[in-house]
């Protein structure tokens, strides 16, 4: 029974070290590749929707920043985001 627990152990450890290791470094300047679909009614590239859900942890910390929010908390981005299939969170 300790040696199951013992493995347990190990592997919650691990988990967790992944889960942290995995952390997104928060840079708005990543959603750059979003800029012609947000500011336009074209479609939003591959790299941009990547970049969106790369960046979806942060959306939020964004979204409070004054400076980011007049241009992500709009329609179009929004809508970008959607159509990436990656709604934004609710903050």
């Amino acid at each position: 029974m300790a040696s199951y627990l013992a493995v347990f152990t190990l592997v919650v450890v691990f988990l967790a070290s992944a889960e942290v290791s995995m952390a997104v470094t928060c840079t708005p300047t990543e959603l750059s590749s979003c800029v012609g679909a947000i500011t336009s009614a074209s479609p939003p590239s591959k790299l941009c929707c990547s970049k969106i859900k790369e960046q979806k942890p942060c959306l939020c910390q964004y979204l409070k920043n004054p400076n980011l929010k007049k241009f992500i908390n709009t329609p179009n981005a929004r809508k970008v985001a959607s159509t990436c299939g990656t709604p934004f969170p609710k903050c």
